[in-house]
This record gives C-alpha cells, structure tokens and sequence, in this order.
C-alpha cells in the first residue's frame, strides 16, 4: 500500500500519480542491507517516469493487432447468424491474446458498441469498492467483503444492491470515469456503467449516450480485466484482491461451462449477466497453455447457446 496518503478531494488519478513515483518497485535496484537505498525514479523526469510505467504496462489500446482481429471475424463471419448478429449489432465480442511475454494482442468486432450487460456490470461496482475503500470512504468489513463475494461468485442482486447502497452511482461514475481508467468514456463509446440497482424501486442514474442502467462494450471489459491481469486496476493490492472474488466462478454456465471441459486446470476469473435476450460474459483463463481474455455480449434469446459455442470457437483460437 502507498505510504501517500489519499485526499478525499482529489481524484484517485491524481494520487495515482504519487503511488506510481514512490511505490513502483521495478524502479527499485538491488541492494545489500549496507548500501543506500536510492530509487531510480528521483534521477528522472515525470515524463520519463510516466514513460517507463507505460512501456511496463501499454495501453490495450495501442496493442491492437490487425491481424488478429481478422482472424477473429473469420471465425465469426463462418456461422450464418453470428454474422447477422454482428451486421445487426446485436453480438459484440473482444479478445486480448497474453500469451507472449513480448506483448499482449486485442482485437474486438463492435467493440465500441455499448449494450445492456445485465449482471456484468457488477465488475464496475467492485472496483467502485475498492477505490472507496483505499479513499477511506468505505469501511472493508467482513458484511462488505461477504456482499462482494456473493455479488460476484453468485451474481446475487441483494447483495449488489446493498453494495451499490454503500457506495452511491456518484462514486461507480467517479471510479468508471477516472483519467487513470476511463472504463467509461464518450470518446470510445461509453463502457463500463451501472446507473441502476439490483432491485425494484429507487432512482435512475442512466448513462449519458444511450440511457442504459446496466451497460457495457467489450472494448472497456478487455481493458478492465487487462488492467487486472497487471495489477492496475485501481493499485496492486486492490487488483489483488478483486481477483481474489472473481477467480472460481460459482455459476457454471455460457464460458464456464465449455471452459470447464477444455481448460479443467486452468484459472478462471470470471462474470456474467442475462436478462430477458441479453446475455452478457467475461472470463480471464490462466492455466496450461492459456493466457487470456475474452468476453462477448449478445442480444438473442438464444444467447446462452451462443456464449458456449463462443466459448469454444475462442479458446480454439488463443489456447497455445
């Protein structure tokens, strides 16, 4: 944890800032107990400091890869109604390749397209926790981390929405809309939203583009999960810990169900959301031969079906 303490009146972005100088351990040499301990950062500018950080860790963005996301639509435009999903906006998938320690690939088909997500965007209200928590605005009780649990592992709404209580939609916008995150952002389409609670009654705090409660897009779940798999989504410890609920998913359906016949040893971290024809999953697969992201959101009434066949046509493609 950062010895800078947090400033309730300044963003998470900008303490960010301070933790990156003064806690990046990559900048730290190798010392014996009798020799000074001097940082590699006081010898640079912020500038190259903030360089160093990004080429530690890019963009998602930037690690687009053409190549990759033709094969992607190639396997996508092979199934008739996938292909008029896709041609309807009506299915929206992203994949993010780690498997070379040299660099991660990502490519999406209607990635910047945002649809109702369901229960997915419960991911938004964990990491609204977490930054509430290291704001000391939120308390990390065990009645908090019993509800983060059962809102993740179990997708239970009960749970989601007392979360959502404690929190407020103003501090999920603030966490979403961070400079340092922007996992929702008008100039990529939206992302990552929850405007609404888990339950009936209470007011609505709809997204600004289209007037979705519950909302997402692809591109931003890559990029939430991404900055996970790194340990920057919001810092190291609370990406630690927002693991911690997301890895073995209780619900063994859509992803999980084929992940669990193809990949029995690997490490999944996984969320889903349906409601009504709109079936939504995210899952990170770590494990033998596997390193990486996928995630889709459909709108069919066939949707669980299309999530495990989706499922499998993935894995094919980013399994070694």
């Amino acid at each position: 944890m950062s010895t800078v303490e947090y400033d309730n009146s300044k963003s998470l972005g900008d303490q960010m800032g301070l933790f990156s100088v003064f806690n990046a351990t990559d900048f730290l040499p190798s010392t014996t107990k009798d020799e000074p301990v001097l940082t590699k950062a006081f010898s640079l500018s912020a500038e190259e400091i903030r360089a160093e950080i990004d080429a530690e860790v890019p963009s998602l963005r930037s690690l687009k890869s053409a190549t990759l996301e033709l094969q992607l639509k190639q396997a996508l435009n092979a199934n008739p109604t996938w292909r008029d999903l896709i041609k309807s906006k009506r299915l929206s998938v992203g994949i993010v390749d780690m498997s070379d320690q040299a660099g991660a690939r990502f490519a999406t088909v209607n990635g910047r397209h945002m649809m109702y997500a369901a229960s997915l965007p419960k991911i938004a209200v964990l990491a609204a926790a977490h930054d509430a928590i290291e704001r000391g605005e939120l308390k990390e009780s065990a009645e908090v981390r019993a509800d983060m649990r059962l809102m993740i592992a179990k997708s239970n709404n009960a749970a989601t929405t007392r979360m959502i209580d404690r929190i407020g939609f103003e501090r999920i916008e603030r966490t979403m809309t961070d400079p340092n995150l922007k996992l929702y952002d008008p100039s990529f389409g939206g992302g990552l939203w929850v405007g609404k609670r888990y339950a009936a009654g209470g007011r609505r705090h709809p997204d600004p583009i289209k007037g979705i409660s519950h909302a997402a897009t692809t591109e931003q779940i890559c990029r939430y999960f991404y900055l996970l798999a790194n340990d920057k989504l919001i810092s190291e410890r609370s990406s630690q810990k927002m693991r911690s609920y997301l890895v073995d998913p209780q619900l063994h359906h859509k992803f999980v169900n084929v992940l669990d016949r193809v990949a029995p040893n690997a490490k999944v971290y996984r969320k889903s959301g349906s409601w009504s024809s709109f079936h939504a999953d995210v899952a990170l697969v770590q494990g033998p031969d596997r390193n990486y992201i996928m995630t889709a959101l459909v709108d069919d009434a066939n949707g669980e079906q299309i999530c495990r066949d989706l499922a499998k046509v993935l894995d094919d493609m980013l399994a070694d």
